[in-house]
């Protein structure tokens, strides 16, 4: 009795070991290791969801957010989601509301500097949106209404503002 209950948690571990990390294509779809780009271990449980964290093969961090479930790529996403470049740096921060865009969202170039800045409402474009160039000025400003281009565009150069 003593082997079979050994040998069922041996067997036991090596399942729950083996589904501890998935590794993906660059389309999502599930691969093996040797053929993955990125790589997502179990999402650890928070509160009434999860954390969910995304890497990239070499080990840097793709995205991390909070999901209200912890289906990889059907994430619920809710506030913040930061997402890096394969090397590291923060590209962008969206915020969500119930898995849709929805909120301010902010992409950097891979310097840091701020690159553009905008709002979504119910995952469409709505309100200002500005893109700087590296040195902070504006290049160009507008707004949205509904995912659309409204009114006036203007667009400033580096010499000018």
């Amino acid at each position: 009795m003593r082997t079979v209950f050994i040998l069922l948690f041996v067997f036991s571990s090596v399942n729950i070991l083996a589904q501890k990390t998935t590794w993906y294509d660059n389309n999502w779809k599930e691969v093996k290791q040797t053929e993955a780009v990125f790589y997502v271990p179990m999402p650890k449980k928070v509160k009434n969801g999860y954390w969910i964290v995304k890497f990239y093969k070499n080990g840097n961090r793709y995205l991390e957010g909070y999901s209200s479930n912890s289906k990889i790529n059907n994430e619920l996403f809710e506030g913040i989601v930061n997402y890096y470049d394969i090397h590291g740096a923060l590209s962008k921060k969206v915020s969500y509301k119930n898995g849709i865009i929805n909120g301010p969202k902010r992409t950097y170039f891979k310097t840091g500097e701020l690159q553009s800045l905008g709002r979504f409402k119910n995952g469409k474009e709505n309100g200002v949106w500005k893109t700087f160039y590296k040195n902070g000025k504006i290049k160009t400003r507008g707004k949205y209404k509904d995912g659309e281009k409204v009114g006036i565009w203007k667009t400033f150069y580096k010499n000018v503002y």
